[in-house]
């Protein structure tokens, strides 16, 4: 089996996975058991970059699907 290193796997990106109250409680509320700073200060981050992600979607008038990545990938 070949061994895959973590420098070649793609980033991910949480915040556009945020996009409900619900969604981001549950993604803090993780992140706070974890009992990690900087853990903390990155989920910030993300919190802060999907709420200006979901204004941005109102204001455009797209659908929350029509936001979302498509990470589906064919060999």
């Amino acid at each position: 089996m070949k061994r895959i290193k973590v420098a070649d796997l793609p980033e991910f990106d949480t915040a556009p996975y945020l996009g409900s109250e619900a969604a981001i409680a549950t993604y803090l509320t993780d992140v706070l058991e974890a009992n990690d700073p900087a853990l903390l200060a990155f989920a910030l981050g993300d919190i802060a970059r999907a709420r200006g992600m979901s204004e941005i979607t109102k204001a455009s008038g797209l659908s929350r699907e029509a936001e979302q990545p498509n990470y589906s990938y064919t060999s």
